[in-house]
């Protein structure tokens, strides 16, 4: 198994990128995200992940270890195979698909394409208890962080890291706010969020 890649980046391409290992070319199929952060010319260091079909042998890779290892996770689910799970990483970071997968966020999960409604609800079904809980800087899980009740600033955070603008983000939060207690769970005032900017 190839677990990452390093060498000087020869060339980067609309979904892959090429890099020069000790004089041997390995193209890695790579989310946008990631090709952004590779320069022509500069060393680069990519988690790897290898799939081998009778007819081809692809290599995938990755900004991080994490990345790789929510990949792993999704190919779990039934229905998904490599490509799919790189669609689902180049529409979402690791953190906010931790975060639509907690939050049963079906709508985050169908703005992929070849996501439908059933296999956005198998996604949460079979990962729920298997991606775990945010690891970046997706969400500020701190109490009260922007000031107001305990779930505010975890909401706000989720809601920006989900892809919502701020603004759009201080509209849900202002819409459920008189509706929930300050004590409430963040999940279950997220998903009241979400329902009030899918109604807008």
């Amino acid at each position: 198994m190839i677990a990452f890649v390093r060498g000087t980046v020869v060339t980067v391409g609309a979904g892959s990128a090429v890099l020069d290992v000790s004089g041997v070319g390995y193209e890695l199929l790579c989310t946008p995200r990631t090709l952004a952060e590779l320069r022509v010319g500069h060393e680069a260091t990519l988690a790897a992940a290898m799939v081998v079909r009778e007819d081809s042998m692809t290599l995938f890779g990755f900004g991080d270890a994490d990345e790789r290892a929510v990949f792993d996770k999704l190919q779990s689910v039934s229905g998904v195979g490599p490509r799919l799970a790189q669609a689902l990483l180049a529409a979402h970071t690791p953190d906010s698909l931790r975060l639509a997968i907690a939050t049963e966020d079906v709508k985050a999960l169908t703005r992929v394409s070849g996501v439908g409604q059933k296999g956005a609800q198998r996604l949460v079904l079979e990962l729920k208890d298997k991606l775990g809980a945010p690891t970046g800087t997706t969400v500020d899980l701190t109490p009260g962080a922007h000031g107001g009740p305990a779930w505010q600033g975890p909401v706000h955070s989720a809601l920006v890291g989900l892809g919502w603008s701020a603004r759009e983000a201080d509209a849900a939060v202002a819409a459920v706010a008189e509706d929930v207690a300050p004590d409430a769970d963040v999940a279950t005032v997220l998903r009241l969020a979400l329902r009030s900017l899918d109604r807008a």
